[in-house]
């Protein structure tokens, strides 16, 4: 409630200012200039801060927008809103074309390459005839809209902030529904979100072409507001200059965009006035401060100024309503579920599997099946690869030889993205959550598959009644796992064992037919192994399979109806539990071999193989 105070009080001062006569010129051209550039930091922000993909060419898009309605204006006399639409398509043909590009490069290789085709643009905008040259093209027709020209600054001002008004809305819509997530999920999570269906290179190509386009609409009202354009503004220096804004704003943040806008153009104009004066020099020193001001922050504000400001006005005038007390997502219709296979009927089938790193054999000509309303362990000693033939059957890793059959098709060649919607649902060894998201929407990421949800309804706000749809299916699934109680916590507070929990609860929400549980049961007290047990027992009755990696022995037995062992990436063995646990090979591989000398009594069957190591001890 206090923030939605905070966004009306702007928007209230945001329309007053240019109304006031005392209001200085000189402050309302700033807040153009501040408004333009908060433009393409919000698409940095989605696309650098939220999808991890650092890019230093923005500035060359703006000069594609402002080229575009020069030239179009000045040659041909067109419209300039027709001029839009051709700079916004010709800016989309190009930026997905770049991004197809670009876009598959990693590590420093991606800003490297950002760098490489902005620097063509910029000299490309330098040397053509027809565009100006160095001197570029002048003499642009103001805007007008109903007859009313906005060539005055307090006239264009209203057009540039409600146009970043529109944009922040947008850029919240996106990220708030089903391809948000996916998008949130690329810059710490793209493995994982592959597992759940998740097209992360389409979704990289999305934002890409996103902030380009808001650059582009940005270069566009920069060439009707200054009536001219020439390259030196489509350079490095500036597209590095934007990129140092969405970090002092906050690159997660939409609102950060704005803030980190106002700040370094406010900076900039002070230090160009006050430097000259304290030094006696003409010297261009105000990159030299930036310098220092950027490992300041990285020092002491890693994630921007946004969320201190953020937090000082919770801490002043409070937050409104708890997170924790908000209430569940209201009733929806379900969503479409998978038909299920016969209790009994064979689900999974590998066969002589193997995997190769280099001269290493991690995985062995591995076999065996899982059927329909079935629970196997997949169990060994540390490094024995029982997490290596989850990714392999998952289509995380592709195998050396070998097959996987799914419901009887072959899928050893396939994707983990195909895996998934043929219906195979996982958890991770190492947890892998999104840790400043909420509960319920890292469950809604794994009900990714039951939606089609587009960018354009998420940005247009058109989604509403499925992403209903979808939370509701998450809230149910966190309910049913007992993290009912949980749904707005941000996922990285919760504990190791409540956090191995939500990623089942994440698993489920994509309906699987089959379900890989990678050592659910880790950091676990005991009270919540049972309820676990219990969770897992009753998706078995209800006729899903399961394949467990466990290294709980107890929970191991007491759970599962078959065992296949594995040791340095061979089948040691297979067969029901009581008949593992006395296996000789077994009990080698896990104890090192019992001393003949050595009087024991044989342990009962029940106990586990944790128990008969303890006993040894």
């Amino acid at each position: 409630m206090n923030h939605r105070k905070l966004l009306i009080a702007f928007i209230a001062l945001l329309i007053a200012l240019p109304l006031l006569p005392i209001t200085p010129e000189f402050w309302i051209t700033q807040l153009n200039y501040i408004g333009l550039a908060s433009l393409v930091v919000l698409g940095l922000v989605l696309l650098t801060g939220v999808g991890g993909l650092t890019s230093f060419g923005q500035a060359a898009f703006v000069g594609i927008g402002a080229y575009t309605t020069a030239w179009f204006t000045t040659r041909y006399g067109g419209s300039p809103w027709i001029a839009l639409i051709i700079g916004l398509a010709l800016t989309a043909a190009l930026a997905f074309f770049l991004g197809a590009i670009t876009l598959r490069l990693s590590g420093h290789f991606l800003p490297l390459g950002t760098i490489a085709w902005g620097l063509s643009l910029y000299y490309l905008f330098g040397n053509i005839e027809w565009l100006g040259k160095h001197d570029g093209i002048s003499g642009i027709e103001p805007l007008s809209i109903f007859g009313i020209s906005l060539a005055p600054g307090r006239n264009i001002y209203m057009l540039i902030w409600l146009l970043v008004l529109l944009a922040i809305w947008a850029t919240s819509n996106l990220l708030n529904s089903r391809p948000g997530r996916a998008i949130r999920a690329l810059k710490s999570g793209a493995a994982m979100a592959e597992s759940f269906g998740v097209n992360t290179a389409a979704y990289k190509i999305v934002i890409f072409v996103y902030a380009a386009l808001l650059a582009c609409l940005s270069g566009w009202l920069y060439a009707h507001m200054q009536r001219a354009v020439s390259p030196g503004p489509f350079g490095l220096t500036h597209g590095i200059e934007y990129l140092f804004m969405a970090v002092v704003g906050g690159a997660g943040y939409v609102w950060g965009a704005i803030l980190g806008s106002a700040l370094i153009i406010t900076l900039r104009d002070q230090i160009q006035n006050v430097l000259p004066k304290l030094f006696d020099t003409t010297a261009n020193f105000e990159l030299i401060v930036f310098g220092v001001l950027l490992v300041i922050m990285l020092q002491y504000a890693r994630d921007g100024l946004w969320p201190i400001f953020n937090s000082l006005w919770t801490r002043m005038f409070g937050s409104g309503e708890s997170q924790r007390n908000r209430p569940a997502p209201p009733l929806a219709p379900g969503l479409p579920q998978r038909p299920r296979p016969k209790s009994g009927e064979t689900v999974l089938v590998v066969e002589a599997i193997r995997k190769e790193f280099g001269g290493l054999v991690a995985v062995n000509d591995i076999s065996f099946s899982v059927r329909a309303g079935e629970i196997v362990g997949l169990i060994g000693p540390n490094g024995a690869g029982k997490s290596t033939t989850f990714n392999l059957i998952s289509g995380v890793l592709p195998s050396t030889r070998g097959a996987v059959t799914f419901m009887g098709a072959r899928t050893d060649a396939l994707t983990a993205r195909e895996i998934a919607k043929r219906g195979v649902g996982r958890t991770f060894q190492h947890v892998q959550l999104l840790g400043n998201m909420s509960v319920i929407e890292n469950v809604a990421l794994g009900a990714h598959l039951r939606s089609n949800v587009g960018v354009i309804e998420g940005t247009l706000h058109l989604d509403r009644a499925r992403e209903a749809q979808l939370l509701h299916e998450a809230a149910i699934q966190l309910k049913r796992v007992g993290l009912g109680d949980y749904l707005y916590e941000q996922a990285g507070n919760l504990a190791l064992g409540q956090q191995r929990i939500l990623e089942i609860a994440r698993a489920l929400a994509a309906d699987p037919i089959l379900l890989l549980l990678d050592e659910p049961a880790a950091g676990l007290r005991y009270k919540e192994k049972q309820d676990l047990a219990k969770v897992l027992g009753e998706l078995r009755e209800g006729g899903m399979s399961i394949l467990l990696v466990e290294h709980d022995m107890d929970f191991v037995m007491r759970l599962t109806n078959h065992l296949v062992v594995m040791d340095f990436g061979t089948k040691l063995a297979e067969g029901v539990p009581a008949d593992i646990q006395n296996n000789p090979a077994v009990l080698e591989a896990y104890l090192g071999g019992i001393d003949d000398d050595l009087d024991l009594d044989p342990p009962p069957v029940s106990a586990s193989i944790s128990e008969q190591k303890g006993a040894t001890t």
